[in-house]
Formats: C-alpha cells, sequence, structure tokens
C-alpha cells in the first residue's frame, strides 16, 4: 500500500494551484514523497509541507476573479426568453396574476392620487408653518361647542396687543355668497368674499397686478381674479382703476387681479372686497358678542403655540365679559383633514378616510402580491425538472433567484404599465365620484412612487418563489426525497383566511354605509324639504319696501304654490346666542340657543308642525316681538306652560308664541338644537317658495323671465333646499360608492387567491385524486374532498371577520345623532356572499380536477 501525502497540506495544494500547473506538480511532490518516505516518513511529510508552501507564490496561485463568468447580455436574453416561454406555458396562470396585480395596483395609484390631494390642501401657502387660524371654545350646560366664527374686533386686537403675532386679519363670505358684478351692460355672477389688508400678506394668493400691502386699503377698491377680469374686460392689462359696479348699487374701483385660486386650496374665490365695507354694511357687527367672520393670523418664527394659547386663551372673555368663551389657535392647513371637534377636543375629520383608503391600499397590494406567490408556488411541481437541470448543468442558486426575481419583476412592471392605462381611462369616472380634479402628470412626485411600489410588489411577491424554486436540492430529488416549500401549508391558508376576513369586513360596511345613507335621505326630519327653491334677494329685491312686492307676485306664478322669506340658507349652521332669559334660569345656565329671522308663511310653507300656541300671522302687529320655540328649547328652559310666558332675547323683551315640533335643520350628525323663530321680515335675505311636484322645469323657466323683468342686470342664481341636505352628507355618499368598487375589488383578488391554493392543493394531489377514482370515488365524493379545506377557511374568515365589521361599523356610525341598527342580516348576507363566492371560486378548479382521467393522474412524465 502506498503511503499517502499529509492530507491538509494536499488539500491547500489543490485550494490555490491553478488548474494549468496542478496536476504535474502534485504528482511531481507526491513521487518524492514516497521516495522519502522509505527512508523517513516524518521527514518526508515535513519535506511535502515545505515544497507545498514554496509553491504559493503568485505564479502559482489561482486569479482571484472567478472562473464562472457568464455573458450577462446573452444570461439575459436568455432568462427574458425562457420568462415569456413560462407566461404562454401557463397561460392561466399568467392571466390571472395580470389581472391582480393590475386592479390591485390601478386601485393603489388611484387612491395615491386622491390621498396625496387630500394632504396638499392648503399647504401651498409660503407662510404655511406660521399660518393659523383663531377658534372659539363655547362653554354650554351640555358640553362644548367649537366654532370659526369669530368677533370682527378680534383680528386688529391680536395685531396689536399681543405679542409675536406678525399679522393678522379677518375674513368671511358666508353672508355675502354670489354677487352680481358689472361694466356697462355686461354682468356676471361670482363668488366673493370680504378680507382684511393684509390678506396677500397671509395667504400666497400670487398678485399679478397691483401691490399686496395696498390692494384692499381703500374700502372702495376690488379686487378680482383673471378669469373675472377677461369676463367683464376681456382682458387683464390696464385695467386697474377702472369701475365694477356691485349689485348694482356700489361702485368699486379695481385695485389689483389675481391669478384663479388652485383647486387644493379650500377658500375658492373670484373676487375680494375690503373687510370696512362689511362693517359698513353690519355696524352692529364691530362689538365683541357679534361673531361672523374667521380671523387668520401669522406667528413670528419660533412662537410655542402652547404657550401662545395659553397667553390668548381668555381674551375674548376680558373683553367681551362673557365667561364662557375660550380663544384659541390651530394651524391652518389642518382646517381642511382636521375639522371635528367634540366637546372642544379635536376628534379627526377627512383624515379618517385618508387613513382608511390608505389602509385598503396597502391591503389590496398585500392581497395581490399574496395571490401571485400561491400561483407561482403553484408551479412547482410543473418547474421542477427544469430546476433540475439548471442545477446539474451548473446554475448557482444566486442565478436562478434573479431569474424568478426577474419574472416577478417582469409581470409587475406589465401590470404597473396596464393599471396607468386603466387609471387614465377611468379617472374621469373617479373625479366625479370623489369631488376631485385630480389629473395624471408623470412628474417626479408620482414616477419615483411608482417606480418604488413596482419594485415593492415586484421583491414581495417574487422573494417566495424565487426562494422556493431555487432551494431545491437535485440530489435529493433524483433519489426520490421529497421536497419542502418555504411556510407551512397553515401559513398559506392563513393568508387566504386574512384576504376573505378584509373582503367580508367591506361588504359588511357596504351594506352599513348604504342602509345608513338611506336612512338619512328618507328621515322625517320635522319639516317638508322637497321641491323648495330658494335664491338670495339683490338688486330691487334687496329693498325692504320691495320684499313683500316681490313674495306677493311669486306666489301669482304658475306652479309656485307659497312663497316666503329667511334670514341665512335654511340648512346647516345659523347664528346663534347665549343671550335668552326666562323664568327661573339660573346664572350659571349659558346654553346656545340657534335662530332664525323668518317672514310670515314659512312655517306654514315647510309644514313645520305647531305643538302648542300658533305660527306667526300678518293679522297681529304684536307679533314682531314673540318668538316661537322647538321642543328641545322649551326642554332646557323647563317651562310647563311656555305659551304666553315672558323671556328676553338680547336686550328685547320678547313672549312665546307657540312651540314647535323637533326638526332637523342641522345634519342628522347632530342631535335637535334649541331653535328659536324670530319674525323680522326686512332681515330675511334668502326668498324661498314651494313648487308643485312635476312642474319644476316649466315653473323655473317662469320664475327666471319673471326675475329678468322683476330685477334688470341680474341673473338668477337658485339652488334647493333637498340639494342642499344631501350635501351635508358628501363624504359619506362618496365613501358608499367608493367603498363598493374598492369591495369588488378586494373580492375579485381574494377570489383569485382562493383559486391560487385551490390550483397548488389539486396540483399536489392529482396522484391521490387518481388512485381515489381507480379506487371507486365518485365526483362529487372528490369534490367535497377537495372543497372541504376551502370551506373551513371561508367558515373561518367569516367567524373572525363578523365581530370585527360590527365593531368597525359600530364605530362609523357613532359619528351620527341618528343611526341605523346593526340588523343581523347585514352580517349573515356579507357571510353567505363570501361562502357562496368561494364555493363558485373553488368550484372552477375542483370540477375540473375530479373530472379527470385517473391515467393522467398517475403517469410519469
Amino acid at each position: 500500500m502506498k503511503p499517502l501525502p499529509p492530507p491538509k497540506a494536499l488539500k491547500f495544494l489543490r485550494w490555490f494551484c491553478r488548474e494549468d500547473y496542478l496536476e504535474e506538480i502534485e504528482g511531481d511532490l507526491t513521487e518524492l514523497f514516497e521516495k522519502r518516505y522509505n527512508q523517513s516518513p516524518a521527514m518526508a511529510k515535513r519535506q511535502f509541507t515545505w515544497s507545498v508552501v514554496r509553491y504559493f507564490r503568485p505564479g502559482f496561485i489561482k486569479s482571484i476573479k472567478t472562473s464562472y463568468q457568464p455573458n450577462s447580455i446573452a444570461m439575459f436574453r436568455h432568462n427574458l426568453l425562457l420568462t415569456f416561454r413560462t407566461f404562454e406555458r401557463y397561460k392561466t396562470s399568467f392571466i390571472i396574476n395580470l389581472m391582480g396585480l393590475t386592479s390591485g395596483l390601478a386601485c393603489v395609484l388611484l387612491i395615491y392620487l386622491w390621498v396625496n390631494d387630500e394632504l396638499s390642501v392648503d399647504k401651498f401657502h409660503e407662510k404655511d408653518a406660521q399660518l393659523y387660524q383663531a377658534m372659539l371654545n363655547h362653554h354650554q350646560a351640555d358640553g362644548i361647542a367649537t366654532s370659526e366664527s369669530t368677533p370682527s374686533l378680534l383680528a386688529g386686537t391680536l395685531a396689536k396687543e399681543i405679542p409675536g403675532v406678525e399679522y393678522s386679519v379677518s375674513a368671511g363670505n358666508f353672508l355675502m355668497g354670489k354677487g352680481t358684478l358689472s361694466v356697462d351692460n355686461k354682468a356676471v355672477k361670482a363668488s366673493g368674499i370680504y378680507a382684511g389688508n393684509d390678506y396677500f400678506n397671509i395667504f400666497s394668493y400670487v398678485l399679478v397686478r397691483g401691490n399686496k400691502n395696498q390692494v384692499l386699503a381703500d374700502e372702495n377698491s376690488i379686487v378680482i381674479s383673471e378669469k373675472l377680469a377677461i369676463n367683464l374686460f376681456n382682458t387683464t392689462e390696464g385695467i386697474l382703476g377702472k369701475s365694477v359696479e356691485f349689485q348694482k348699487e356700489e361702485r368699486y374701483l379695481v385695485s389689483g387681479v389675481f391669478k384663479e385660486t388652485p383647486s387644493n386650496s379650500s377658500f375658492q374665490f373670484d373676487f375680494i372686497i375690503p373687510f370696512g365695507k362689511y362693517l359698513q354694511h353690519y355696524p352692529n357687527a364691530n362689538t365683541w358678542d357679534n361673531n361672523y367672520p374667521k380671523t387668520f393670523l401669522v406667528l413670528k418664527k419660533g412662537i410655542d403655540v402652547a404657550r401662545f394659547n395659553n397667553k390668548i386663551a381668555d381674551l375674548i372673555k376680558n373683553k367681551s365679559g362673557v365667561k364662557t368663551t375660550t380663544l384659541f389657535v390651530r394651524p391652518y392647513s389642518d382646517r381642511h383633514l382636521y375639522n371635528n371637534y367634540e366637546n372642544g377636543v379635536l376628534a379627526g375629520g377627512r383624515i379618517t378616510y385618508v387613513k382608511l383608503f390608505s389602509i385598503v391600499a396597502a391591503f389590496i397590494l398585500l392581497i395581490a402580491c399574496i395571490n401571485l406567490m400561491n400561483l407561482s408556488t403553484a408551479k412547482a411541481s410543473a418547474r421542477l425538472k427544469e430546476v433540475m437541470v439548471k442545477k446539474s448543468v451548473g446554475a448557482r442558486r444566486k442565478t436562478l433567484v434573479f431569474q424568478y426575481l426577474g419574472e416577478s419583476m417582469l409581470i409587475t412592471g406589465m401590470s404597473v404599465f396596464l393599471a396607468f392605462l386603466f387609471v387614465i381611462v377611468f379617472l374621469p369616472r373617479f373625479n366625479e365620484i370623489t369631488g376631485k380634479q385630480l389629473t395624471l402628470h408623470f412628474v417626479l412626485s408620482l414616477v419615483l412612487p411608482s417606480m418604488g411600489i413596482t419594485f415593492f410588489t415586484g421583491l414581495v411577491a417574487g422573494s417566495y418563489p424565487a426562494l422556493y424554486f431555487s432551494g431545491f436540492n437535485p440530489v435529493n430529488i433524483l433519489k426520490g426525497k421529497p421536497y419542502h416549500s418555504l411556510g407551512s401549508p397553515a401559513a398559506r391558508k392563513g393568508l387566504v383566511v386574512f384576504q376573505f376576513i378584509l373582503s367580508i369586513v367591506l361588504i359588511v360596511c357596504v351594506l352599513v354605509v348604504k342602509q345608513q345613507i338611506g336612512l338619512l335621505q328618507d328621515q322625517n326630519l320635522g319639516y317638508d324639504k322637497d321641491n323648495i327653491i330658494y335664491f338670495k334677494r339683490e338688486g330691487k329685491a334687496f329693498r325692504g319696501e320691495n320684499l313683500e312686492t316681490l313674495i306677493s307676485q311669486l306666489k301669482s306664478i304658475p306652479g309656485i304654490i307659497e312663497a316666503s322669506s329667511t334670514s341665512f340658507n335654511f340648512v346647516g349652521l345659523s347664528p346663534s346666542t347665549n343671550k335668552l332669559d326666562w323664568p327661573g334660569k339660573k346664572t350659571s345656565d349659558q346654553i346656545e340657543f340657534h335662530y332664525r329671522l323668518v317672514n310670515y308663511n314659512l312655517i306654514e310653507m315647510l309644514a313645520i308642525e305647531v305643538k302648542e300656541g300658533r305660527a306667526f300671522s300678518e293679522g297681529f302687529s304684536s307679533d314682531r316681538f314673540k318668538i316661537i320655540a322647538n321642543e328641545a328649547a322649551i326642554d332646557i328652559m323647563g317651562l310647563r306652560d311656555p305659551v304666553g310666558a315672558k323671556v328676553k332675547f338680547m336686550s328685547y323683551d320678547m313672549e312665546i308664541l307657540g312651540v314647535v315640533k323637533n326638526f332637523n335643520f342641522q345634519s342628522l350628525h347632530e342631535s335637535v338644537k334649541p331653535f328659536l323663530f324670530l319674525l323680522s321680515p326686512g332681515s330675511t335675505e334668502t326668498v324661498m317658495a314651494k313648487i308643485q311636484a312635476g312642474q319644476e322645469s316649466a315653473t323655473i323657466s317662469r320664475l327666471q323671465q319673471f326675475y329678468k323683468e322683476f330685477n334688470p342686470g341680474f341673473v338668477l342664481d337658485y339652488g334647493f333646499l333637498d340639494q342642499d341636505y344631501q350635501a351635508q352628507y358628501e363624504a359619506e355618499q362618496r365613501v358608499a360608492t367608493l367603498s363598493h368598487y374598492f369591495a369588488g375589488i378586494a373580492i375579485l383578488i381574494s377570489c383569485l387567491g382562493l383559486f391560487g391554493l385551490a390550483t397548488f392543493t389539486t396540483e399536489r394531489r392529482l396522484k391521490e385524486i387518481g388512485i381515489r377514482k381507480i379506487l371507486g370515488s365518485g365526483n362529487f365524493g372528490l369534490i367535497y374532498l377537495l372543497s372541504k379545506d376551502f370551506t373551513n377557511m371561508v367558515v373561518m374568515a367569516i367567524m373572525i371577520a363578523l365581530p370585527l365589521s360590527y365593531f368597525v361599523a359600530r364605530q362609523w356610525l357613532q359619528s351620527f345623532a341618528f343611526q341605523v341598527d346593526l340588523a343581523w342580516w347585514y352580517f349573515a348576507a356579507a357571510g353567505g356572499a363570501a361562502l357562496l363566492i368561494a364555493w363558485l371560486t373553488v368550484g372552477l378548479r375542483t370540477v375540473k380536477a375530479a373530472m379527470v382521467n385517473p391515467v393522467e393522474c398517475l403517469k410519469d412524465e
């Protein structure tokens, strides 16, 4: 037996020595070792080891570059060709993957555009970080009410007396709304606001003509938009100093021209009149007791807002003597997303829907990725030989990982391209639903997130199959050892359960939202809102002596049943006061009473039911010093015999003339508040008329013709009471519509996931199916066997989803004072629909598997 050289030294030689020298060097050293071994084994081993060490020098060491250097371009072409051949071979799974990813990514892109727009509202102002809005907390017996309306004197006081305020301004459009501007014989209806002198120093609306420090300094000046300038003057050049007539009664000189307000501005207007003119029109508003405009301010850099709020908290208390009002400021750009206050504390707002849709988008994208994983692993047994051949001829795991990740990235890239096409096609409809003006521009802010979503989706969806396929050991497989997937079957089933949990929750939410919107539309509000048209008094009608003539002539128009007038719009916010005294009132009682100034016949026209006493009547001149209260007001005052009771409203001695049943003058988000009617025809600004049902179109045409003759030079700008009521629930209606689409997409993708798992399972059980058929199993028994596990998964998802959906629906309904009952059938219908959809989805695959020829199942390729 020949002696063997030292194994460690020999192994070291083979490791570092170049292949073209190795055979010769190893042969020479082995021959010398054998000769020396006969003389002295120990010396032979030492000499062999030393000789190996001497060869360890640059001329004999292998190159550090790996010998495996494939042509990258050729490999890329090869893998790309294989990928397309794989797509062609497995058409069904490719189409399902493409559909799932495309619909999921399209949904994500639409939600991204919407969320990005919501987050950008009011963020374009240069001083956004320093820009704040003043708010008031009114402490009442039933809690704290938060309001944006502030005293007209507040802005000037903050600027003069409070250190740290750089600019402060009053602004508002709630009393003016739309007005008629005219030049020569051209008249245009436009939206306007009153604003203080520093308005353009605070807000970054772009002035193209005029000096921002001077445009609102003169009370007889007006600043108009470029669009309005073109409508009035046909140009924006050389119009400074030109005269514009407002409401055919007042003349203003154009002092500036500004660009159109951006679509992501919460304030939209066409012209601005100095706030001083508002105080001329309403001198009683220039006190600490009246809250009408909004107040905006810019704080100096470095101001601690918490300390600033502590400093100004009692400002209005000290100025007005009203001890129930607290002042604070909030960031101006928060007003859009964070506009809901409960008991004086911020309680969310539109940000809730932003978060909700962001979570839905993330879930839909995750579901789409899960589907790609499931369908890819379902093809494992079919692609096993491909992996074996590649590994047998020397393919490394890294190469295989890149190949399968490349497949995933390619299908994701194709899905993103198709998703953009879908977004382009459906964006107009999406804008209709959301009330937005979203556009698809391939700017950096969209391209980078899209690339990130593509990479993330491809990586997440492809990493599982890539690691799974590349991990196969060809030697073990050839020896007949079973291969195991990465992750347990329980994990895959858990993912499908998760998909259906989300789908069932969405189905329940769709049903609840639909029922709640139906309740809002059908709820008995306590008054008749149907076929009530309204418009603002202006021009000749604005003069008090002509109001009676206007209403009288309106009643004579064919199709108009009744007409009257009121202050403000009837639906929504109304003025309120805590200056009402009644017999037995405690000095600590500070209750806010909402009120409206009305004309004769308004209560009758709106069919508000009089419970006690009577309504205002033209036959009693003393009615001008009487009030009509709702049940909520009487309950708070605690009056047993309210009719005839003496009260003091502000500084006027009044008498309760009647009591009306409660009616919802605010949205159904709010409970019914104490409310008062006061008779003051001359102070009413909104004319209302009841139109005969079925004759709306013809009557409106007659009304427009009458208004044109009654008010020459003015255009009738009207609205409908029922439309105003519906507009209060615009956000809920949009959520309802969007939730239909999102629920449909989630269910579609979940079904694709279930189909993927069914494919995966039946693929692995084909031989079992063949054996069972040979042993006599019928098709129905096999279908039941294959469907049982999927049914159990969906049932588990139902058991988890129903309590969760109940909690989500209950939380959403909490924002309404009037709610639908969460009937059992909402949940039964959602669970039943999910189970039926699952059976139909799985049935497509299991029936096909059960009908297969057992010979095809058992043969080995």
